[in-house]
């Protein structure tokens, strides 16, 4: 795991400022600093929001998250806007479509599991009345707060992540393993797995 990284500074006329203090993971650049500040481990109950989540993080699978959100906004084109009805609706010829995009990855088996993920979310809705609903139950419809101290302290699975990659199994979802599982918790915010000494806990 990534240890801990010291402060970044930034210049200004008057002289050398200091940045807040971030977790190491996102120093990379601009771009991650702001998904996490503005996103990661906030919770969203947003079904569109859940949805996007869902379909990123199961492209993430073997991949870096950062691959997958530097791609993103091609994936809001290419997915009709993370649309879960029209996503449930593509067809064979659609997938080649998708197949044939630059912009996104293109892993059939990923692309055919979006659009299987879909229709599964959707029956997810009929039955709770939103995704959102049927997801936080995993918690108890609260945020889990592990404080971690150091990178070393944060999991890449738990019972948590297991029973609702094992529940999401038999439901048909496909891609959903206890690993996705749990970045998903941690990208709309079901876990807050921000250092203690990071900015986003004020």
């Amino acid at each position: 795991m990534a240890k801990c990284i010291h402060s970044l500074f930034t210049f200004a006329d008057m002289g050398q400022t200091e940045e807040p203090k971030r977790c190491p993971w996102c120093l990379k650049d601009e771009l991650y600093k702001a998904y996490h500040d503005a996103e990661w481990g906030r919770p969203s109950r947003n079904d569109v929001h859940l949805f996007e989540m869902m379909i990123l993080e199961s492209f993430q699978a073997g991949l870096s998250w950062y691959t997958i959100l530097s791609k993103r906004e091609n994936f809001r084109t290419a997915f009709d806007g993370f649309d879960v009805h029209k996503v449930a609706a593509y067809t064979p010829a659609k997938t080649e479509q998708l197949m044939q995009n630059a912009g996104i990855v293109r892993n059939r088996l990923k692309i055919e599991a979006a659009i299987n993920n879909a229709r599964c979310f959707i029956e997810v809705q009929s039955e709770y009345g939103s995704f959102a609903d049927y997801i936080w139950a995993f918690t108890n419809n609260r945020v889990l707060d592990n404080k971690p101290e150091r990178m070393q302290d944060i999991a890449s699975r738990t019972d948590v992540s297991d029973a609702m990659a094992k529940d999401l199994k038999l439901r048909g979802f496909k891609f959903m393993g206890s690993t996705v599982c749990y970045a998903k918790m941690q990208s709309i915010g079901m876990v807050n797995d921000h250092l203690l000494d990071c900015c986003c806990r004020k």
